[in-house]
């Protein structure tokens, strides 16, 4: 695959191919979370054998690759495994992070099981595969696992401090799968994202982040509330611009594989300025004044990295695959209110 900088991956076959003249097969786990659902969209528009496995099977993606699904509950090995099995790359787009806060406080037991635990799971499947060629294993991390640092713009060469547990999970996992790839076990990369948001036209994939909560609560006519003054800034990065960036690195797996890399788009967006726009759709749409963005307290789960503004230099992740994201801040807003607004219009009453 190539992909000229700003455009649409094409292939995913060349860093992917294990052997010479068959077919690559991927295998994405997580298919049909809101970021696995855009990426597995994606790859369907490519001529590779796609494995779709997730904890309920989702619809198969219009394309032309050939398109398996499966329904599976990965914290069996044995699931794990036979997901695995034969796979010449591994998207891996699982992580448990429920609708509470326990995630952060580490006071959810699951947490550590899926984000640390299955990641061990599939490098010791991968392991016992002796004689095969090394797969291709692509890694979601989060530009939040540098916890609290002093820079404003981080390019992915500033020390980890982690400040959450689910952070430390997401950085255990990276470096078990980094420490696997210098053993020669497999060829990890790791791509670090920021706040991904958006639409998706799966039902089941819906984005849960700060973009959709306040999208829904702008179109029902409720306040929007931004910690302290709202002059916190973040690198807000729409999801397809986040899939075709995971999908690209499929394709130059051979130069990142061995460490992480950070993705976003280098421009530092403040939260009140991003829920203002978000109330102003949602105006546009509902006929009525914008809901106010109103300050609140911060809660008690918050980290000091939560107050600290950064945005994410790509430049190292672009010189090697090329690519740029192409979707504005607005128009990346519009089509997530307005996809919002139309889930409400075609809900049945009562629903």
């Amino acid at each position: 695959m190539s992909a000229a900088p700003g455009g649409a991956a094409t292939s995913a076959t060349s860093a992917t191919s294990a052997t010479a003249g068959r077919t690559p097969l991927i295998t994405v786990l997580g298919a049909s979370g809101f970021l696995g659902s855009a990426v597995a969209a994606m790859l369907a528009r490519t001529p590779v054998r796609l494995r779709l496995v997730a904890r309920r099977v989702g619809s198969v993606p219009p394309g032309v690759a050939e398109v398996e699904t499966r329904a599976a509950d990965l914290t069996d090995p044995g699931n794990l495994r036979d997901a695995l099995a034969g796979a010449d790359a591994v998207v891996h787009l699982i992580c448990h992070r429920t609708d509470s806060h326990a995630w952060r406080t580490g006071n959810d037991p699951m947490s550590e099981r899926v984000n640390v635990g299955m990641v061990h799971d599939l490098i010791n499947t991968v392991r016992g595969k002796a004689g095969e060629p090394p797969p291709v294993c692509l890694f979601i991390g989060s530009t939040s696992q540098v916890g609290l640092t002093s820079a404003d713009r981080i390019d992915g060469s500033e020390p980890d401090r982690p400040a959450s547990v689910y952070d430390r999970h997401k950085l255990l996992a990276e470096q078990a799968l980094l420490s696997a790839t210098a053993e020669g076990v497999l060829r990890a990369v790791s791509v670090r994202l920021p706040t991904v948001f958006g639409d998706c036209p799966v039902p089941t994939a819906a984005d849960r982040g700060v973009v959709t909560a306040m999208a829904r609560r702008a179109l029902a006519g409720e306040p929007l509330t931004v910690w302290r003054d709202g002059e916190i800034a973040r690198d807000m990065l729409y999801v397809t611009d986040a899939a075709r960036a995971l999908v690209t690195a499929l394709d130059h797996a051979d130069a990142l594989a061995g460490r992480s890399w950070v993705v976003g788009t280098g421009q530092p967006t403040r939260l009140r300025d991003l829920f203002t726009s978000v109330a102003e759709i949602a105006a546009a749409l509902t006929g009525r004044p914008p809901v106010p963005v109103v300050t609140v307290d911060p809660p008690a789960h918050a980290t000091p990295p939560d107050f600290h503004s950064y945005t994410v230099d790509s430049s190292a992740f672009r010189a090697v695959t090329g690519w740029t994201p192409v979707v504005p801040l607005r128009t990346g807003l519009e089509r997530t209110v307005h996809g919002l607004a139309k889930d409400r219009r075609e809900q049945p009453a009562g629903g």
